[in-house]
């Protein structure tokens, strides 16, 4: 009967754990809420040059 071999286990995703956990202090920080505006904004601008732009 064949053993069973077990595949690498929790190990190999220990480097990617420690590499996403990691902050560095000097990353420039952004608030979900701030993108999700910003985008709402440059939407409806575009939709506005869309509407009155004259081409």
């Amino acid at each position: 009967m064949a053993k069973k071999s077990t595949g690498p286990g929790i190990q190999s995703a220990a480097g990617l754990i420690r590499y996403f956990d990691a902050e560095e202090k000097n990353n420039i920080k952004i608030a979900p809420a701030f993108v999700l505006v910003l985008a709402g904004i440059v939407g409806v601008g575009v939709i506005l040059m869309r509407a009155f732009w004259e081409y």
